[in-house]
């Protein structure tokens, strides 16, 4: 008995080395095969036959060429963000009481859920600083959220947020005015600005705290801010107003033409681009009013009137000329 079990397996384990040869052999000429992984095939080193070919390259999409590049080029787990206070490194536990399969927890079960939330909601703010910064963070993705701005805005605003917090720029002023500072700060520097009143509109805080807030961290941090350039509302308005691409061209026309006799100097950037709207659609024969100007833009319909003339005396000037 003990001789024919022995002689079974050294039989299954011959089988299987003849395998792992025939697979690494040539079916040609019995040859050694090598695998080419910058074409995607496997070769007979021997006779050059191609035994397989189209292979997946299971490695990453990136190149590197030294161990530092490797390491910063290697991604595992989900990448981190700067909209939430601990960068995205945490765990969040559901508030659903229900578990991997969808059925509902026992009332046990819903009791140290409810246990692991509180103390997990506690691990994740260790200190004022972090609950500052977790609050602020919330109120810049709200507003953003209501503003409609894109992802890379609400990132340059949390980084803002951030300096300012390192800065201690926060004592004696408002989290709630420190982040609409940013978001209206983070808005002009990402080339897709809101009005102040807009910014106001969905903030917690005054219109007048909010200019004297972003003014202050502007100085503060040292942030390159530009002017506010007429022409980045128009696209917004058009849309608003449901206009076509030749009333928005010849809306920017008028822009560079201000600019060019000086009239845009002191002027509202939110009032040139409105009354630039509206002058393009009255010239491409669209039809809108002031008043449907006024309430896409957010500015009074007599700022509207008084650009309007001024853009279009601009507009004259030079075939007066």
């Amino acid at each position: 008995m003990t001789d024919t079990r022995i002689q079974t397996r050294s039989t299954s384990e011959t089988e299987v080395e003849q395998e792992t040869e025939d697979e690494t052999a040539c079916p040609e000429c019995g040859g050694n095969v090598i695998s080419d992984t910058e074409h995607g095939e496997t070769v007979c080193a021997e006779c050059g036959l191609v035994v397989d070919e189209d292979q997946v390259d299971r490695g990453p999409e990136w190149r590197a060429f030294d161990s530092k590049e490797k390491n910063e080029k290697s991604r595992v787990g989900a990448p981190t963000t700067n909209t939430m206070h601990d960068k995205g490194l945490s765990t969040n536990i559901d508030w659903r009481n229900k578990d991997a399969y969808g059925n509902s927890l026992g009332s046990r079960q819903r009791e140290k859920m409810q246990r692991l939330r509180k103390w997990n909601e506690r691990f994740r703010t260790r200190d004022s600083k972090e609950r500052n910064l977790k609050q602020a963070l919330g109120e810049i993705d709200r507003m953003a959220s209501a503003l409609g701005l894109p992802n890379n805005v609400r990132e340059t605003a949390s980084v803002i947020y951030r300096r300012a917090l390192d800065e201690d720029l926060l004592p004696g002023r408002s989290i709630e005015g420190v982040s609409t500072a940013c978001v209206y700060a983070a808005a002009r520097q990402a080339g897709v600005p809101r009005s102040l009143d807009e910014i106001a509109d969905v903030s917690r805080v005054e219109k007048s705290e909010v200019a004297r807030t972003y003014r202050y961290v502007v100085r503060e941090l040292n942030l390159e801010v530009k002017p506010a350039d007429p022409e980045s509302y128009v696209p917004r308005f058009a849309s608003g107003l449901d206009l076509s691409d030749e009333a928005e061209h010849r809306a920017r026309e008028l822009l560079r033409t201000a600019k060019e006799q000086g009239v845009h100097s002191g002027k509202s950037p939110v009032g040139l681009a409105a009354a630039a709207v509206y002058a393009a659609a009255l010239l491409t024969n669209e039809k809108t009013t002031q008043a449907e100007v006024s309430e896409v833009a957010d500015i009074s319909e007599v700022t509207i009137r008084n650009r309007y003339h001024e853009l279009l005396e601009a507009e004259e000037a030079p075939a007066a000329l």
